[in-house]
């Protein structure tokens, strides 16, 4: 391996920019042993593939995604894909000896999941999963607030994934689409927060109590060449048709943890008057704590112990000063980070790990992500089953 880490990337859309703009910029905030190296990346349409290399600082450009796995000075894959290709292309890059890193949800089904940790562990190579709000500040505290038994015991955890660009005017976008996205609101918005949950407790899922699944809107306009684009207002041009929309518009469901506690979470795409509300709140013995992604520089703690004087206090994470995760890096206190700020967060972990360092906060592998993924399959069933589902452990 040369001194930096060679990457390519699978994927020129929201998750490729959100992506190309980390490596980027990674280095200019974080000292890194083995700075990454744009090497190349892979898409389908030849001239736009060709721009997007060309505005993101890719030194090379492919069509062929095996051509760009296979290359022999690649030494990570990034997967910025639909799901239902996530499988194919990171047991390939595994098999290539590469690292991976790939875009959440794991993948579109929970047998492909299991295929792609199976490979993992077969591999020697490092495996990563861009649950990249693991790495905003706030979360990132939350998480060791609880480490430090700062809450005491949990009793209950509520998490909410809240968007509403899902409504009747958005076309029939690849996110509607169950054969290549797997599920709607569900995989895309409940993924993130099971795992939020799952990484601020440091407690798993054991079993679904109950769920609902739900379709508001089932036919959409289709888009001129096919279902493409990201989301409403990307740009694509709807035909005169409609198709139908095969995915989940909101799910919600009860669970217990393994400490003994119970746990919600509820995502949709139709929550009128929100556009990122991901949210949760754990409650302990002797605390809680509360975050919202809208106000993504706050975490929001109670102290019970506090007796007379208790209340929620409103901790500004920017203050990199006081030790608050990953905030040294960037800009004086007070000085704001945005969403963009998770994922070059995450490159430095991923580049730290690959140089032989350790992670600020816990990484998410593929065996790690297959947890997720377990929970995701589980609420499907108990909502098409009306039963309690339990929890396969990983073994």
């Amino acid at each position: 391996m040369s001194s930096s880490t060679n990457i390519a990337l699978l994927g020129t859309k929201f998750m490729g920019r959100a992506h190309s703009n980390a490596w980027l910029n990674v280095d200019k905030y974080f000292d890194l042993s083995r700075p990454p190296s744009m090497h190349v990346v892979a898409g389908r349409n030849p001239a736009e593939t060709a721009e997007f290399a060309q505005r993101w600082g890719w030194k090379n450009h492919e069509t062929d995604w095996t051509r760009a796995v296979s290359d022999p000075e690649v030494d990570l894959v990034d997967i910025g894909t639909p799901n239902n290709v996530h499988g194919e292309q990171a047991i390939a890059a595994l098999e290539a000896g590469k690292h991976v890193a790939c875009e959440k949800p794991l993948s579109d089904s929970i047998a492909t999941a299991e295929a792609m940790a199976a490979a993992a562990a077969a591999s020697d190579r490092q495996t990563f999963v861009w649950y990249n709000y693991r790495r905003v500040p706030a979360v990132a505290l939350a998480h060791r607030l609880v480490r430090e038994g700062r809450i005491g015991t949990i009793y209950h955890a509520r998490a909410s994934y809240l968007q509403s660009w899902g409504g009747p005017d958005t076309p029939l976008l690849w996110r509607f689409d169950s054969a290549v996205a797997g599920s709607g609101a569900h995989g895309d918005l409940n993924a993130h927060i099971i795992d939020a949950v799952r990484f601020v407790t440091g407690e798993e899922i054991t079993t679904v109590e109950g769920a609902i699944e739900h379709t508001f809107i089932h036919e959409r306009q289709t888009i001129e060449g096919g279902a493409g684009g990201e989301i409403a207002g990307s740009g694509a041009s709807t035909g005169g048709s409609k198709g139908t929309s095969t995915v989940d518009d909101t799910v919600a469901f009860l669970s217990r943890l393994s400490g003994g506690g119970i746990a919600s979470f509820e995502a949709t795409r139709v929550a009128t008057g929100y556009h990122n509300a991901n949210r949760f709140e754990i409650h302990g013995e002797l605390g809680a704590l509360r975050f919202d992604f809208e106000r993504m520089n706050e975490l929001a703690f109670y102290d019970a112990s506090d007796g007379a004087t208790a209340g929620w206090r409103t901790i500004d994470v920017t203050r990199g000063g006081d030790g608050h995760p990953y905030a040294a890096a960037w800009w004086p206190d007070s000085h704001g980070l945005g969403y963009e700020h998770s994922f070059v967060n995450q490159a430095a972990d991923i580049l730290t790990v690959l140089g032989g360092g350790d992670a600020l906060v816990p990484m998410p592998d593929f065996a790690d992500a297959l947890r997720t993924e377990r929970v995701l399959h589980a609420a499907i069933e108990s909502a098409r089953r009306g039963a309690p589902i339990p929890i396969d452990p990983v073994v």
